[in-house]
């Protein structure tokens, strides 16, 4: 079983997570902000990953540092996993209603974001819009993985859920164990 707990304490956040790469998309999340709730569920639950995550953030400022920190610690949590058999790369494209979503990944030791997301919306309830890239950029940058993504639409809350439903679905797939893969690399190492 491929499981994590990742705890992070400073002056903005608290956070501990537990993390089942191996599970059945049982979640429960408590960030404060009910729309990250949502989202994060979305990807837990098709992405098939147990999550299980309690935050206390310094929402009285605003929810940035809440967002930031969570996208760190579950990205500290897939970086931990053992990269030898996994498929490495995952890719998902979901419809929701008039929106779509397309995410690519590769677990290949490289960070790297690039998305095409600008919010038409400052907020979907307290959840600030900009802080979506962001949230990829600390998760990528802390997972070592190259994450790829487009959306469209006009509803942004089906455009922000669809983006996290794809992340869960190509992330799923990228981390798959394939025991006829070995390290998935020239060099041998990722």
């Amino acid at each position: 079983m491929r499981a994590f707990k990742v705890k992070r304490d400073t002056n903005e956040t608290k956070i501990q997570l537990e993390l089942n790469i191996d599970g059945t998309g049982k979640y429960s999340i408590t960030t404060g902000i009910p729309f990250f709730d949502h989202v994060l569920s979305s990807f837990a639950k098709h992405g098939s990953f147990d999550l299980k995550l309690d935050v206390l953030g310094d929402l009285e400022i605003d929810d940035h540092h809440t967002v930031e920190d969570v996208g760190i610690v579950l990205g500290k949590a897939f970086e931990n996993m053992e990269k030898k058999n996994i498929k490495r790369f995952g890719w998902a494209i979901i419809p929701m209603d008039e929106a779509k979503a397309t995410v690519s990944i590769d677990i290949g030791g490289r960070p790297f974001v690039v998305g095409n997301y600008v919010p038409n919306t400052e907020r979907i309830g307290s959840f600030s819009t900009e802080n979506v890239v962001h949230f990829f950029e600390s998760f990528s940058n802390n997972a070592k993985i190259n994450l790829h993504f487009e959306v469209t639409g006009e509803n942004e809350h089906h455009k922000v859920e669809a983006l996290f439903k794809a992340f869960g679905v190509a992330m799923d797939m990228a981390t798959q164990i394939d025991e006829r893969k070995g390290i998935v690399s020239t060099k041998g190492v990722i």
